[in-house]
């Protein structure tokens, strides 16, 4: 079953997190990851519970491969550049 990361980022160092996105493009492939949004445009219809910032969001094959991925030695020294300049929320979903 194919599994989402959606990710919510307030960037505070723009330059930083250009070298944090060309660092993680290839991890995320190597885990077999596709991006599938990663910070276009939106518009909140309805704001009950959150007010997203910039989205993201990237389909992986399976539950394992995405917890492979946010938790492999390969991508720890890339997730601190994120962490160090940013702020966000993390989280996966079951998809169809």
């Amino acid at each position: 079953m194919a599994i989402y990361m959606i990710v919510d980022v307030d960037i505070h160092d723009l330059d930083a997190y250009e070298i944090y996105k060309s660092q993680v493009t290839p991890i995320i492939s190597k885990f077999g990851g596709e991006y599938l949004v990663r910070g276009g445009a939106h518009e909140v219809l309805e704001n009950d519970l959150w007010t997203p910032t910039r989205m993201v969001m990237v389909r992986f094959p399976d539950k394992e491969s995405a917890l492979g991925f946010i938790n492999s030695d390969e991508y720890a020294p890339v997730k601190k550049i994120r962490r160090d300049n940013s702020d966000g929320t993390v989280l996966i979903v079951e998809g169809l």
